[in-house]
């Protein structure tokens, strides 16, 4: 091979190299085509097992909110910011443990995470890398992987997530995670009833899983595919309202 035709070559293979999506163009991408520009100004609410959410966001700020009835008609309503923490009880702010904040600070935030999914994979602590393409069900899939740095990434930053992104769509139609507590496991999430409204997409998930840290979260969908991955609940969002801010 002359030098010139060797020249052409590295170009060549350099600029494929390239030109590959890198794990922060491929995130930037699905959260585009789940909602883009809305997650910076949402205002939505629904209802998850027997409760009421209402999220509200305004660029980085954010306010959520969990509404909930006892069977003697009492409402308590727990109120989440960037920097504050708020219970009430029959309309009357309570004092709250600053154990139970973190404990009902986190219930409320991982409803959150979960429905806002894709944009919560851009927040700061969010460390994000791309794995080896796979193909499940016969379609073709970006992997990836997101981990928690300890500062911002919440009393569960040790969780990892992987995330599988189709080719085509740019959707998140799988995802799974590992965490250590109580025991620790792996789930892996299947995504059902899609919907679109007001921009924003939003769906119910089927939830797998194992009670096993020892199984790789790559190691899920071949075993989803053969049936080996126990259906264990469905994440399911009821009466979602998207409103215009």
């Amino acid at each position: 091979m002359n030098r010139f035709l060797l020249l052409i070559t590295i170009v060549s293979a350099f600029t494929q190299f390239s030109c590959q999506p890198t794990a922060q163009s491929i995130v930037d991408e699905t959260i585009s085509a789940h909602g883009g520009e809305v997650y910076n100004s949402l205002d939505v609410e629904f209802d998850f097992r027997k409760m009421h959410y209402v999220i509200k966001t305004n660029g980085s700020d954010y306010q959520y909110e969990r509404h909930q009835t006892d069977s003697s008609g009492i409402k308590t309503v727990d109120v989440l910011t960037n920097s504050s923490f708020v219970r009430t009880i029959a309309d009357e702010i309570v004092t709250v443990p600053d154990s139970m904040v973190t404990k009902y600070s986190n219930s409320i935030n991982s409803v959150a995470y979960f429905f806002l999914l894709p944009a919560p994979l851009n927040d700061a602590a969010a460390n994000k890398k791309r794995l080896e393409d796979v193909e499940i069900k016969g379609q073709l899939y970006f992997q990836i992987e997101v981990t928690f740095a300890q500062e911002g990434g919440g009393e569960d930053f040790q969780d990892r997530f992987v995330y599988w992104i189709n080719h085509q769509t740019k959707e998140v139609d799988y995802l799974a995670y590992s965490y250590e507590t109580n025991g620790g496991g792996v789930r892996f999430r299947e995504a059902y009833n899609v919907q679109t409204e007001n921009g924003l997409r939003f769906c119910d998930y089927r939830n797998y899983g194992l009670e096993d840290l020892k199984t790789s979260l790559e190691a899920l969908p071949a075993l989803y595919e053969a049936g080996n991955l126990p259906l264990l609940s469905s994440i399911e969002n009821e009466n979602v309202v998207v409103k215009y801010k």
